[in-house]
């Protein structure tokens, strides 16, 4: 990838090896971050505000896997490694606004969603659309021999459902479904991520989570399906009255 004056980040396929799940806390033996935020990670980010750039390279060490599916998700396809650079790039510019005590994972993504939605504008939707699916069956775990064909074959149809579902969508529920579901973000950094109340996150989530049962009812599997209605099934929340 190429490199930005000022902001020191390490290659992606550096980053692609440590371990992003969880996305904050102390700093781990491979450079990353594990653990609650509210310790480590603060540490971590004081550092880099005080001019320590490993620390910074530390930070994107933990969050590039993260941001690189956030990108994806939100349909920059083959651009995701510049979206994702330009993310890091601008997340440094803008660390001395970054509130204390905040996690840091779902201020990135809001980051990587703006960029990204730049991206989509200037390369236009269909393609962005196209690299969005390529980009869901390109990071799905490779189906062992032993699998049931049968069952790969309803995993794939599954997913070209989903893609073209999701579609369907408005953009800001298709923003809280791809935190919530395909992000595996909880309630309050969805909500932080994408600016809303969570009264906001829950009701737009619950419209979204209805349309998709209409349009995919009983085709996901019982599973999904069960999933999606019982998140979907419990009404509208507060502060928000769009469709």
């Amino acid at each position: 990838m190429r490199t930005r004056e000022g902001a020191p980040q390490p290659g992606l396929e550096e980053s692609r090896t440590t371990d992003d799940a969880g996305g904050s806390g102390a700093v781990g033996q491979a450079g990353g971050l594990s653990g609650g935020h509210d310790g480590g990670e603060a540490a971590v980010v004081a550092r880099v505000r005080a001019g320590d750039t490993e620390a910074y390279a530390q930070l994107v060490r933990a969050h590039t896997g993260v941001a690189l599916r956030a990108a994806v998700a939100f349909g920059a396809g083959a651009d995701a490694e510049d979206v994702v650079q330009s993310a890091f790039f601008k997340a440094y510019q803008a660390l001395g606004r970054f509130r204390d005590g905040a996690s840091f994972r779902p201020w990135l993504l809001r980051i990587v969603m703006n960029e990204t939605r730049n991206t989509v504008r200037s390369a236009g939707r269909a393609r962005a659309v196209a690299g969005r699916e390529a980009g869901y069956r390109g990071a799905d775990p490779v189906i062992p021999d032993s699998a049931d064909p049968a069952a790969a074959a309803l995993a794939r149809e599954g997913r070209t459902l989903l893609t073209a579902a999701l579609d369907e969508l408005s953009e800001e529920q298709r923003q809280v479904v791809t935190c919530r579901y395909l992000l595996e973000m909880g309630e309050a950094e969805t909500a932080q991520a994408l600016g809303w109340p969570r009264g906001t996150v829950k009701s737009r989530l619950n419209r979204a989570l209805r349309k998709l049962e209409r349009r995919l009812g009983g085709q996901l599997g019982p599973e999904q399906d069960e999933r999606y209605e019982q998140e979907g099934g419990g009404g509208g929340g507060q502060g928000d009255g769009r469709r």
